[in-house]
């Protein structure tokens, strides 16, 4: 298993911890050993589902429990899952989430699923190289992300889950076409100033898709109302052509300059708050927030910040928060990108799994 780093150090390495082995036995045989707890090796089973999907199975499940009960288990995972002592964790909220994730995920006693995940493929235009990252999800601590381009979008998928949002879903979503033109370092200081800023642009996005949704209702009934294949009126095609260079105009990252000065709001709250001082670009984008148990899922706007090649941020405007998120740089064998019509059904299956 690659675990994130502990909480919140985004640029740290990837942890490995093995989870089970496999001995190859003459005669064809071979015994499976589960290596989860602290009490050794012990008797284990995997049984291939279908392709690209294997699940495992302990046999012996009492070699995962201590002597100390529960409680001395929790001990034990919070130490190694988060780096920290239950007395390091003042937040009563983050104290719950923590336990519930710990609840969650020892019921499952290593009898688990998996399924294998291809890297999303990538193209000269993508604004950075698709692929994996760490990210900061406040007192849910680091989750895996994977981003991926597709066309005047960019979507960050949740790998891992949490109590709010489960893996599968599309934690963020990058407009391409409507970058954010930060204000001076000083007034980016003023959140209400980048407030006004993002829900300007989302209201500037609102009416582009009415009017969209309006164009194709008139084509759609201009189909219908017509009983022969007629010439497009004068003008017509100079239109969609002007529409095009505007909508190519809208995808062109303006030649903004190589780095500008960064800092966060005044009010916005980073666990991380080694972040980069300078960035690339911005771009208007949406976060998708939820209650526990994903109820009342809802999209809210935000500001995604491009950092470089394998940092990049995003501003949750209506829980003023910062998500940090950095490249994970493991070489991941036979995880070769599909095409990007293949990869886009992945998503849909991916997210219909969580769901």
């Amino acid at each position: 298993m690659y675990l994130p780093p502990h909480d919140p150090h985004v640029d740290d390495p990837m942890r490995f911890k093995p989870l089970f082995r496999i001995h190859l036995m003459e005669r064809k045989c071979a015994t499976v050993e589960c290596m989860y707890g602290h009490k050794g090796p012990h008797n284990g089973h995997i049984q291939i589902v279908k392709k690209d999907e294997f699940s495992t199975k302990c046999n012996q499940t009492d070699h995962h429990r201590m002597s100390g009960g529960r409680q001395e288990e929790f001990r034990t995972w919070l130490r190694e899952e988060w780096g920290r002592t239950l007395e390091d964790i003042f937040h009563e909220h983050m104290q719950e989430l923590i336990l519930m994730k710990f609840i969650y995920t020892s019921q499952y006693d290593n009898c688990l699923t998996y399924r294998r995940i291809y890297l999303p493929p990538s193209s000269p235009d993508d604004l950075i190289k698709p692929g994996l990252f760490k990210g900061t999800y406040g007192s849910h601590g680091l989750e895996i992300v994977m981003l991926s381009f597709h066309g005047k979008k960019a979507k960050g998928t949740k790998i891992t889950g949490d109590p709010n949002i489960p893996a599968g879903q599309q934690t963020v979503e990058i407009d391409l076409a409507h970058p954010l033109q930060l204000p001076d370092i000083e007034n980016l200081r003023d959140f209400s100033e980048l407030s006004r800023i993002v829900l300007e642009v989302q209201e500037q996005v609102r009416r582009e898709e009415q009017e969209q949704e309006h164009r194709q209702e008139e084509e759609d009934r201009s189909q219908q109302a017509a009983s022969q294949p007629a010439a497009k009126p004068l003008g017509g095609e100079g239109a969609e052509g002007e529409e095009t260079a505007a909508g190519a105009e809208g995808t062109t990252q303006d030649k903004a300059p190589a780095s500008q000065p960064f800092v966060l709001p005044m009010g916005v709250i980073s666990r991380n708050e080694d972040y980069p001082r300078t960035c690339r670009i911005c771009f208007y984008g949406t976060g998708l927030i939820a209650g526990h148990g994903f109820t009342s899922p809802e999209r809210t706007p935000g500001v995604f910040v491009l950092f470089d090649e394998d940092r990049f941020g995003f501003i949750w405007l209506e829980l003023k928060s910062f998500s940090l998120y950095s490249r994970i740089k493991v070489s991941f064998q036979n995880a070769e990108a599909p095409s990007r019509e293949a990869f886009d059904e992945m998503l849909k299956n991916i997210q219909s799994l969580a769901t």
